[in-house]
């Protein structure tokens, strides 16, 4: 099983998009896009994963604020279907994200649209088209309504906020920072 982060730390972030999105195939019908994103002085990434279908429509798997050249890339790998929120935190570019995909149903957790006063519909029970490719769990216990997708065909498990991954090669005020994030989960996951 492939396991895809995605992570945002709350609504103040610094985007530059002078600095191209990068991608990665993660399977056959699996990408991700990984945009720059930086806050309190650390580049966290805005990991945007999208999963195909059979019939070829994608679901985009978290928001960032797209370019015509980043809408290029998602409708190169597929048709979007879906735009998806999988935890109330990732509300940073629910509005731009809705500006660049317009015409396609916008899935998150409820209570999204109320903090957001961007337009959802409820991201469980998810949507027929993906019974037996897409399954939503959501996960107890997180205060975030946290939400896991997992693409059976390629086994890859899709998260948000639970899991945080920070480079080896940091040091200063970052290397601080992600050591102190390491010592807080530590002490509240055991």
């Amino acid at each position: 099983m492939r396991a895809v982060a995605s992570v945002e730390q709350g609504a103040s972030g610094n985007y530059s998009s002078s600095i191209v999105m990068n991608e990665h195939r993660i399977a056959d019908d699996v990408m991700l896009m990984s945009f720059p994103w930086r806050t309190l002085g650390i580049d966290f990434r805005r990991n945007v994963t999208l999963l195909r279908l059979a019939d070829g429509r994608v679901v985009v798997h978290s928001t960032a604020p797209f370019t015509e050249q980043d809408i290029a890339v998602i409708k190169r790998f597929g048709e979007p279907g879906w735009l998806v929120e999988a935890t109330l935190m990732h509300d940073t570019f629910a509005k731009e994200g809705r500006a660049a995909l317009p015409n396609i149903t916008y899935l998150a957790p409820d209570g999204f649209a109320k903090a957001t006063e961007v337009p959802t519909e409820s991201l469980l029970p998810p949507p027929q088209e993906w019974d037996g490719e897409i399954d939503v769990f959501k996960i107890d216990g997180v205060r975030m309504n946290e939400h896991a997708l997992f693409h059976r065909r390629s086994r890859t498990l899709v998260m948000a906020d639970v899991f945080f991954s920070f480079p080896k090669e940091i040091s200063g005020w970052p290397r601080f920072f992600c050591a102190a994030c390491h010592a807080y989960a530590a002490i509240i996951w055991n």
